[in-house]
């Protein structure tokens, strides 16, 4: 052997020892989280004691004394036994429209038009002289007779100031005669496209307006301040950060909604991450089209990479657009708001430009138009990981489940939709098409993901709640029990299935998801709908550190108690950002 090569070797052998030692000395973290019992959905690991967070990242995951060895850190941190979980993910949310309902006169379990209108009483009595009051959350499926109200009621209540109310879907207003003067509505005011204002048996408007008639009413509201809107932002973090909520999806933002979120970000005051959706065309969607998406602004606390569509209404104000009549309204089939025209065009711009289409279609008609233009968009561009999206897709005919795993189309749904639907949703669709509605089993025996949210401010923001509809199909009463056990409180359309095992495991129960699909729904399924598979929805090595503790573990076998599950505390990026308690 030369000298030559025994240098090599030598120098090799002492490299080599040098790497050895460098692998067995401690690496640095900033923090090390201890002695907790954390479900990390990832399928490496799925369960884990400890992990190490460095520079808002996460470096290690494993058993404490792994972590301890592997890891000099700045902190440690005992977790306790304390149960952890990703942060929670909302698919599809209104995130200003949540802050702003802390702002107005909550009308969510209004038992009656009655008690609706007492409630927006004790508003106008400390208005000033003329001022708009504003609410949301009332739903006449609730109420006696479930019928729409009149603006009547609410006159008797506030003649001089201009009342507007949304419904709980945001696909209705209910107003008084005095908003109605203002937008200049009156008996000859025609019905716009893709919308109704109701009317009586004398052809007046009785008050209501659905889907984008509300336009009427919207266009002459006096917009709020910026003051406001990052008053409300911030509310709206307060809340979804108490529930568990690292990350929300927001379903249609404009650009003073964006300039907000960004001035509020640039202050370090907005903590959450927001994935946006610009919504609809406007000043703001031809903006992006040139600048194409902004991913991960403010250490990824905002992306804006997708555009908010609308194909029909909400089923609950009978503007869900059916392939055959409602079955409780034979003369209705429900509202196409967007042409097919207009939604292809559009579908269009957005592929070519980079971002990604999420639209909303709740009835099966809907969901054939939207799915329709989805195939013919693909067709002309390729299926080239778009990831393209049905917001809600709840109400499917048969023939359309299969299709959404054909064209990598995501149905992105909410599971409390499902069971604050369920006590009239038959009525609406008849026994048989029933069976297409909130089909998530049908939907992942395809081979889909189900990227899970709430809707909020139409739902709770809490995931928690959405995790227990989803493995139960029950509401917060555990109703429906099975057809033996099912009281006035909980009734069906007479028409409807008697066959009692369908509502024996929650209604039409063998459509329910388990609990990992559930959590699944909420962190890495949600993640991957917006393209953050790989920062987001898991806890693991080269993801972001965000995850929750709860008050105790989750139990498909108890999920009852789901519900009374509590959040101790939430972090974003290794850093505390609430404590249950704390001031």
């Amino acid at each position: 052997m030369n000298r030559t090569r025994r240098i090599a070797i030598a120098v090799g052998i002492v490299l080599l020892g040098v790497l050895v030692i460098w692998m067995m000395m401690p690496q640095p973290a900033d923090v090390i989280f201890v002695n907790g019992k954390i479900r990390t959905m990832s399928d490496n690991m799925p369960r884990a004691e400890a992990m190490s967070v460095y520079a808002g990242k996460i470096v290690g995951v494993g058993s404490t004394e792994l972590m301890r060895r592997k890891f000099r850190a700045v902190e440690e941190v005992d977790l306790g036994g304390s149960a952890v979980l990703p942060g929670l993910i909302d698919a599809h949310a209104h995130f200003l429209s949540l802050g702003i309902s802390t702002m107005t006169v909550d009308l969510v379990g209004s038992t009656s038009a009655a008690d609706a209108a007492d409630r927006v009483r004790q508003r106008v009595r400390a208005a000033r002289a003329g001022q708009w009051i504003r609410g949301r959350g009332w739903d006449q499926n609730l109420w006696p007779g479930r019928q729409f109200p009149s603006h009547e009621t609410l006159d008797r209540i506030a003649p001089e100031h201009p009342v507007v109310l949304g419904r709980v879907d945001g696909h209705a207003l209910w107003v008084n005669a005095r908003a109605m003067a203002f937008a200049g509505i009156t008996r000859g005011t025609p019905d716009p496209p893709g919308g109704r204002i109701i009317r009586d048996a004398k052809g007046m408007p009785t008050g209501i307006l659905i889907d984008n008639a509300k336009n009427l009413i919207v266009s002459v509201i006096p917009l709020i301040s910026d003051a406001e809107r990052q008053e409300a932002l911030l509310s709206a973090q307060r809340l979804c950060l108490s529930v568990g909520l690292t990350g929300v999806h927001d379903m249609g933002v404009d650009t003073a909604d964006l300039n907000a979120m960004v001035r509020l970000i640039d202050d370090g005051e907005l903590h959450i991450r927001l994935y946006a959706a610009v919504g609809g065309p406007g000043p703001l969607w031809e903006r992006m089209k040139r600048e194409g998406p902004l991913v991960g602004y403010g250490q990824g606390r905002l992306t804006v990479r997708a555009l908010k569509l609308y194909a029909d209404g909400a089923l609950g104000s009978r503007g869900a657009a059916l392939i055959e009549p409602y079955a409780d309204d034979p003369e209705n089939r429900g509202l196409t708001v967007t042409s097919e025209g207009e939604l292809r065009r559009f579908t269009d711009e957005a592929v070519a430009a980079g971002f990604q289409v999420c639209t909303h279609a709740i009835g099966d008609r809907g969901n054939n138009i939207i799915l329709n233009v989805y195939d013919s968009v693909l067709a002309k561009y390729g299926q080239a990981d778009r990831r393209l999206r049905v917001e809600h897709a709840q109400v499917l005919h048969k023939d359309d489940i299969p299709r959404f795993a054909q064209l990598h189309v995501l149905p992105s749904m909410q599971p409390t939709h499902c069971t604050s639907d369920m006590y009239w949703a038959e009525s609406r669709l008849g026994a048989v098409r029933v069976r297409g509605a909130y089909a998530w089993r049908s939907l992942l025996q395809t081979e889909v993901v189900i990227p899970c949210g709430s809707d909020f401010p139409v739902e709770h923001p809490n995931p928690l709640a959405g995790i227990y509809a989803a493995i139960t199909r029950r509401d917060k009463n555990g109703q429906p029990k099975g057809a033996a056990e099912m009281g006035d409180e909980f009734q069906f359309s007479k028409d409807g299935i008697r066959d009692s095992s369908d509502f024996s495991h929650g209604w039409y129960g063998g459509q329910r998801l388990t609990l990992d699909e559930a959590l699944r729904g909420f962190t890495v399924w949600a993640a991957y709908s917006a393209f953050e598979e790989n920062e987001r929805g898991s806890i693991e090595p080269g993801k972001l550190a965000d995850f929750i503790l709860l008050s105790r573990d989750l139990d498909e076998n108890a999920p009852e108690n789901i519900l009374t599950t509590t959040v101790r505390a939430t972090y974003i990026g290794g850093r505390k950002v609430y404590e249950r308690g704390a001031p």
